[in-house]
């Protein structure tokens, strides 16, 4: 909740300084020292150095999972920064959001990516029939320790998969996800009254969860793929690249990675390279708007 939450203020916080810095040029050259400009201010990313827990259910848990902080973020996000939630704050917020034209940025649907090699079967069934959370998993097609649930989109692994059939598999669903019309049956009005087909196609998702699970490693104990090192690098590029292309903070969150044996080495050093990758990869974004 914490990481989902600051990911988030830091976005708005960005979004006002940019709205103001547009005022002088002086408040431009101030902001652009700061690494703030249009093009990356959607990269305010947070990372949770655990969690993941996507098997707990409403009313039990299963796969060492007591409650899913996914969802938990998820529904606390939607109840803070929801249209709804703006216009029950204070009248002083709202006469802020007025003299911004309705600019501010509001939360009305989030997308969780779950590239555990284990379906996230909690959070399918916690959020079925919810428009506001989407649901995508890609995970081992043999790989089920409970009664599989219906995610949004569900894709299914062969055993043994190595990197070429899962970048492959990922990088198209992930590229079909990006050009999914979700609002194609909805006039999608906005704050001003304007239909979304006049004023341009409402952004897909407004903030996007990584569960980051290393248990396709081919090392892993339960994974039963055999995914590299270097795949799985791969892999994170692939999902900071879609989240920045659709410019939307995301919320990274461990998952499974079980070692083989007493040697943790390869699991624990493919837990790390999400989070390393993920500050190499804003610094370089950052840098080179420079």
């Amino acid at each position: 909740v914490a990481a989902a939450c600051a990911a988030w203020e830091e976005y708005l916080c960005r979004h006002e300084h940019l709205q103001k810095a547009s005022t002088t040029q002086q408040n431009t050259q101030i902001m652009q020292s700061q690494f703030l400009n249009e093009k990356t201010a959607h990269l305010s990313w947070g990372a949770h150095v655990a969690g993941g827990t996507h098997h707990a259910f409403k009313n039990y848990g299963e796969g060492f999972c007591i409650f899913s902080d996914i969802a938990v973020a998820a529904n606390v996000i939607l109840q803070r920064y929801s249209p709804s939630a703006l216009l029950q704050q204070q009248s002083q917020q709202q006469q802020q959001l007025s003299n911004n034209n309705g600019s501010i940025p509001v939360i009305q649907r989030i997308l969780i990516i779950d590239l555990d090699v284990h379906q996230g079967n909690g959070n399918a069934a916690l959020f079925d029939g919810n428009q506001n959370v989407q649901t995508f998993s890609m995970h081992c097609s043999a790989n089920y320790f409970s009664k599989k649930e219906n995610s949004d989109l569900d894709v299914e692994l062969p055993i043994g998969c190595g990197d070429e059939t899962y970048l492959s598999t990922l990088n198209t669903w992930l590229k079909r996800m990006e050009e999914h019309e979700f609002d194609e049956s909805q006039e999608d009005i906005d704050q001003k009254g304007t239909s979304s087909r006049t004023t341009g196609k409402r952004k897909q998702f407004d903030l996007i969860f990584f569960q980051a699970g290393v248990d396709i490693h081919h090392e892993d104990r339960l994974g039963r793929l055999s995914v590299t090192a270097a795949g799985i690098s791969k892999r994170n590029a692939l999902v900071f690249d879609f989240a920045h292309r659709m410019e939307s903070p995301l919320v990274i969150c461990m998952g499974g990675g079980y070692p083989k044996g007493d040697d943790w080495t390869s699991i624990i050093e493919a837990h790390t390279a999400v989070y390393w990758e993920a500050h190499q990869y804003l610094s370089n974004k950052h840098s080179n708007t420079l």
